[in-house]
């Protein structure tokens, strides 16, 4: 009786991650580049990939999931987002996206407020958004503060990793609050970053600091090039002036977010060896600073030889992070048009998974199928990359996630109304 009390104990305390699942049948896209895979398996184990491709041999005891006539996919990677930050504008109390009136700024940790219960979540999660970069917003000067990354399961601890990068503007948006001019914003950054590679020297405590203590201490890592530099940058001009970071602090490891006009400077971009996660199909500039803005921006740098991550940045209304296929599936169809720069399927797909996970030096962890990942799985009913196709079911560190939102519930709610299904309140 001990025994099996036991027993069952150890059962109640295993993860659910630590099934092992064998999905079988489908067409396979393993998120690192290559083409789909026909007839594939992808192995799953405590949580992990184990194995992804044709030729897959099922494991003795998994559980085994027929996909036939499915896709089965790396969960979608959003790379620029405000999840877990915000639940929707013009609600100040939900919204800890900036901190305009805060003495600090690069010291900001947006981890300590993701909210995982937030409806957002929710929805983006049942379009196959399995991952998100949570990017902060600048407030009283260009550094909005350390972003995460962040899973969009159902789990309590949604954090991969907190302070997972440093992030600033240092375009039209961080002008503004250093002063008015691009020329303020880079003195203020050149003083934010000499008093971080040498705090002893700097003044913190004068009535003219520029800088706190905390936040030099906090750009510290930047320096040191153990913590990614997110730099939210759209003007040629300006991406060169980012670019001449890297002279003076050659262990700064740029990300470049936007990036517009990048392909008027891919040899550039490439020669410094600097990542993009890049405004998706651009091509309407709403600011000066994009007005050579083209749908081919993306193929055009990622030809140059540039790790080209597809992002939401820059998207007026949203960011809605289900449209991340959709964007994806246009740069194919740009292939096929006369003059353009596209991507091939492979690779497009990659621009959602792998690759912002290589920007910022997690794609050993989290984007593909490929062994050792964590378990972010999506079945689909179709092409990933196609507007009619949906999630089926979605797995996140190989645990099934609900396929229900605020909005699934809502649609089934009132897709056929009756009387008596009615909230009270609509009986009078």
């Amino acid at each position: 009786m001990k025994q099996l009390l036991l027993a069952c104990a150890a059962l109640i305390a295993a993860p659910l991650s630590a099934e092992t699942i064998a999905i079988t049948g489908g067409t396979v896209a393993i998120g690192d580049g290559s083409q789909p895979i026909q007839g594939g398996t992808v192995v799953i184990a405590n949580g992990r990939l184990v194995s992804a491709g044709a030729g897959v041999a099922v494991p003795a005891g998994a559980r085994t999931i027929d996909a036939t006539g499915k896709w089965v996919s790396a969960g979608i990677v959003a790379g620029a987002s405000t999840l877990g930050l915000m639940e929707g504008y013009g609600m100040s109390e939900t919204n800890d996206l900036s901190a305009d009136k805060s003495p600090f700024s690069a010291a900001l940790d947006v981890s300590t407020a993701i909210n995982p219960n937030g409806q957002r979540i929710a929805v983006e999660r049942s379009a196959g958004v399995t991952r998100a970069f949570v990017i902060p917003g600048t407030g009283n000067t260009m550094f909005g503060g350390q972003g995460a990354v962040i899973d969009l399961g159902t789990d309590s601890d949604p954090v991969t990793r907190p302070r997972a990068f440093q992030y600033i503007e240092l375009g039209e948006d961080g002008m503004k609050p250093a002063g008015g001019s691009r020329p303020a914003a880079y003195a203020l950054l050149k003083v934010a970053l000499g008093a971080a590679a040498n705090p002893a020297s700097a003044d913190f405590a004068g009535k003219d600091a520029l800088i706190t203590r905390q936040d030099a201490e906090a750009l510290g890592p930047v320096l040191r090039g153990t913590q990614p530099l997110l730099v939210h940058v759209e003007r040629a001009a300006d991406i060169r002036s980012v670019l001449a970071l890297k002279k003076q602090y050659p262990a700064i490891r740029l990300v470049l977010l936007g990036a517009t006009e990048g392909w008027m400077v891919a040899d550039q971009i490439a020669a410094a060896g600097v990542p993009v996660i890049a405004a998706a199909l651009v091509d309407l500039p709403e600011r000066f600073e994009s007005i050579a803005a083209t749908q081919s921006n993306v193929g055009r740098m990622t030809k140059a030889g540039i790790t080209v991550a597809v992002s939401n940045a820059d998207i007026s209304e949203g960011p809605y992070e289900s449209y991340l296929g959709q964007y994806a599936g246009n740069l194919v169809a740009l292939t096929k048009i006369p003059g353009a720069q596209g991507l091939d399927w492979g690779a497009a797909f990659a621009a959602i998974t792998s690759k912002p996970a290589a920007a910022i030096g997690m794609d050993g962890e989290i984007g593909s199928l490929r062994p050792g990942r964590r378990a972010d799985v999506v079945i689909w009913d179709g092409d990933p990359l196609e507007l009619a196709s949906a999630p089926t079911a979605i797995y996140i560190d190989g645990v099934a996630q609900p396929m229900t939102s605020r909005q699934t519930k809502l649609r089934d709610r009132y897709l056929n109304p009756v009387e008596k299904a009615l909230p009270k309140a609509y009986e009078r």
